[in-house]
């Protein structure tokens, strides 16, 4: 294959067709190919490429599939575009990718460099509970209101719980697939794909007719946990696809948040060991998503019980109020011996429980006063 070879003069001349073709010619994140394209750039990789080579014998079978300008002119058909790392528009959190996609295809309006600065992944199992759909749609909607972009995978359960979310609460989401852009997988998630490409995006690093394997949902993994600032983990199994996801995000220095579910519940029982990890960080609402992964300063209110006038209390105002009966009456002396606190001490205390709604005094003495 040294010099222009028969094959070789199908791909039109410029780094965007070479990036499709190679895209079509080797699976996501071959290693030979990868550092082939990176010694030599994707140009120079395929006239270089000696068909005795490990990486030569591999894509031989594909090379009679090999048509750059009919998997351009499929996507111009689908009304979707092929971006490439040097484009304005490559998000930013790929590059960190020791293997990143060799192109992108992409249906929807959305820049994607723009709307992933600000963006959080939810993912999750698709066997997925009642509890975890509503989490996930719940957690998703507060994202959006808070202006965050959501990522996740379009698979049935969690994933499109939280497109639905998003979408629900009028913001931007968007969706990886392991297929084809003109495979919509799953087809049950024809119509919502269909949505999310309407002002969101839709896309993938497999070209045109590409089957959505297990290989290619584990290669996509790894962009949906770097395309955002954080992932989050609504329900998973202790074997499951989010777990990896997760573990992907970590060694991208990603934030990662799991949402924690009944103890009893195998659906959560991935959240759950996520949790026993290191650095992992335990949200139960969109409040505490952006805290972990927004910019400084943006901060979950504190949550707290339902306060009471007793909270405000001294602790010797407190005892005295222990001390005061509910249906019958005591006198100050009789609160003296029952609290151990002097009268004059239980005087002032009654006065402050009295202003405060708490006590009332009767003829004979006080008691609580009751509340409705």
């Amino acid at each position: 294959m040294n010099g222009a070879t028969g094959w070789t003069r199908r791909v039109p001349p410029g780094e965007r067709t070479a990036r499709i073709a190679w895209a079509r010619l080797v699976e996501p994140a071959d290693a030979g190919a990868v550092r082939l394209v990176e010694t030599l750039g994707p140009e120079e990789a395929l006239r270089g490429l000696d068909p005795a080579s490990p990486l030569g014998t591999r894509i031989a079978p594909r090379l009679a599939t090999l048509d750059v300008e009919r998997d351009l002119e499929i996507a111009g058909r689908l009304g979707a575009r092929v971006i490439i790392p040097d484009d304005p528009e490559w998000p930013q959190g790929l590059r960190s990718l020791t293997a990143p996609p060799w192109c992108l295809w992409v249906r929807g309006p959305v820049q994607l460099a723009d709307v992933c600065e600000r963006s959080v992944s939810i993912v999750g199992a698709r066997a997925a509970t009642g509890y975890g759909v509503h989490q996930a749609r719940e957690l998703a909607a507060g994202l959006v209101d808070r202006d965050f972009m959501v990522v996740s995978g379009a698979a049935y359960g969690i994933d499109g719980a939280a497109h639905q979310g998003a979408l629900a609460g009028d913001g931007l989401t968007v969706a990886v697939v392991a297929g084809g852009i003109d495979r919509p997988y799953p087809a049950g998630h024809a119509s919502l794909l269909a949505r999310i490409a309407e002002s969101g995006a839709v896309l993938t690093e497999v070209p045109p007719g590409s089957a959505p394997t297990r290989w290619r949902f584990l290669s996509r993994n790894r962009v949906i946990a770097t395309l955002s600032q954080g992932t989050v983990v609504v329900e998973a199994g202790l074997r499951s696809g989010s777990r990896n996801t997760a573990n992907q995000a970590r060694e991208h220095q990603r934030v990662v948040c799991a949402v924690p579910g009944p103890v009893t519940s195998a659906a959560s029982a991935g959240c759950h060991e996520l949790l026993r990890e290191e650095g992992v960080i335990l949200v139960t609402d969109a409040d505490e998503i952006v805290e972990a992964v927004g910019q400084i300063g943006e901060l979950a209110s504190p949550k707290r019980g339902r306060s009471s006038p007793q909270d405000a209390l001294s602790e010797l105002q407190q005892v005295v109020y222990a001390a005061l009966p509910v249906s019958a009456t005591a006198s100050v002396d009789q609160l003296a011996q029952r609290s151990g606190r002097s009268t004059g001490e239980v005087r002032s205390s009654l006065g402050i429980l009295s202003a405060g709604g708490l006590c009332e005094r009767r003829d004979d003495g006080w008691r609580k006063r009751r509340t409705s």
